[in-house]
């Protein structure tokens, strides 16, 4: 079983849309009418950015598509297998016809390359990779290791997108949308009540949160003792003469240079020594005052 998933993974992946090997004598490139094409139901990927999109149709309006599409026959048309982000750029340019090779392919391999292809491209959001991931790890009977391996990725790497799916649904739309990212998707798990999850979620989109401000947050949620005490202005006045106060007292008591450097709820406390002696009486002093 093993052997067999692992040939046709790397059949798939020769043929996937980014790689730039030169086609077989077998790859007959076929102009065929978008009308006659239809976007694959089961296609892993759901979103495409619109932006991205208008830029390639822009690019196909001037160049043509250079890379053909891959599809398999259904009938008197044909379902896309790979490219069809360049298909509906091409129906924004206004072309009718686009290149395409026709392959024979079943249910089973026509799924593999879809995923294979859309796990290889770099602007696919983290929820779609996650599950794209899941779902070619539940097909095929892969392990992490495996599918890392098969995608030049590290182990927990695949862990770390894997985690993603363990989100609410309303946070997993958040990130597809690209209003939070993955990064604060991460910081999010480590909360286990969604209604939780989601109130940070939204304070952080409301306040514009940057992923390490997003972790703190969480922090603070999980352990609330390590959160900053607010203080007034007068509270905070009275303690700085405090402060300043211990500085001279134990400027006083050690008969040499003491110096706080910090605020009110951290810092530290230098105390200077000059000499072996001066040292050895400071050493003294503090065992008596033991």
């Amino acid at each position: 079983m093993a052997k067999r998933v692992s040939r046709g993974i790397s059949e798939l992946i020769a043929n996937a849309e980014d790689m730039r090997e030169e086609r077989t004598t077998e790859d007959k490139v076929t102009e065929i009418a978008l009308e006659k094409l239809i976007p694959n139901p089961d296609q892993p990927r759901k979103t495409f950015n619109e932006d991205s999109l208008k830029e390639l149709a822009d690019s196909i309006a001037s160049h043509g598509v250079i890379q053909p599409l891959l599809a398999k026959k259904d009938g008197a048309r044909y379902i896309i297998v790979a490219g069809e982000r360049r298909y509906r750029a091409a129906k924004l340019a206004g072309l009718e016809t686009v290149p395409v090779i026709v392959k024979n392919y079943d249910e089973r391999a026509t799924r593999e390359i879809s995923l294979i292809e859309n796990l290889q491209r770099e602007d696919l959001n983290a929820i779609e990779e996650a599950e794209a991931i899941r779902e070619l790890m539940d097909s095929f009977d892969l392990t992490q290791e495996e599918i890392a391996s098969k995608l030049g990725k590290s182990r927990p790497a695949i862990a770390n997108s894997l985690r993603l799916l363990n989100l609410p649904e309303s946070l997993r739309e958040a990130v597809k949308k690209g209003v939070l990212s993955a990064g604060h998707a991460r910081a999010l798990l480590a909360i286990s009540n969604p209604v939780h999850q989601l109130e940070l979620a939204t304070k952080a989109i409301d306040e514009g949160w940057s992923v390490r401000e997003t972790e703190k947050q969480v922090k603070y949620y999980l352990k609330p003792e390590t959160r900053p005490t607010r203080l007034t202005e007068t509270v905070k006045a009275k303690m700085t003469l405090e402060m300043r106060q211990f500085v001279d007292d134990m400027t006083r008591v050690f008969a040499t240079k003491v110096r706080l450097m910090g605020n009110e709820t951290k810092g530290r406390i230098t105390i200077d020594y000059y000499t072996n002696d001066d040292l050895q009486r400071i050493y003294e002093l503090v065992e008596r005052l033991k």
